[in-house]
């Protein structure tokens, strides 16, 4: 008599877990994977040249899959994962278009805004996941991690 109950419960809980770990977006993996990151890049390099003005961008090896770097001001720079925060498990990885929008309208259907990861338009609902960044002005040089 016990064991049918124990069964009942069992999968109870089964039931139960799998409906907390599913994201708001009814995904099973609700986050972008955090991978530690500590890059320094030099935007007196050619391949971070567009880093020299305001409004550029440029993409970095790291991260999940990738990271696109943005100069907001002289000395203020924003970092994001380029792993789009919808349906996390299909690995969809943004780009910047021409507007500076963060975009994939290939794979999750979404556009997020350069400076601050905020979707705008589309399915995901979280923003990009942001680095840390830390601009040093004497070495011309920008401080990426987590």
């Amino acid at each position: 008599m016990k064991r049918p109950f124990f069964i009942i419960i069992l999968l109870a809980l089964v039931f139960i877990v799998s409906r907390c770990n599913k994201d708001n977006d009814g995904n099973n993996s609700s986050q972008v994977p955090i991978v530690p990151t500590d890059i320094i890049i030099n935007i007196n390099l050619p391949s971070y040249n567009a880093l020299s003005n305001v409004g550029g961008f440029a993409y970095v090896q790291g991260g999940s899959q990738g990271i696109v770097v943005y100069r907001v001001g002289l000395d203020q720079f924003a970092a994001f994962d380029r792993h789009c925060t919808y349906q996390v498990s299909e690995g969809c990885a943004i780009v910047v278009d021409e507007g500076n929008l963060a975009i994939d309208e290939e794979c999750c259907e979404s556009v997020f805004e350069i400076i601050n990861g905020t979707p705008v338009e589309g399915p995901a609902e979280r923003p990009l996941y942001q680095y840390n960044t830390q601009f040093n002005p004497n070495a011309n040089t920008v401080r990426i991690f987590n």
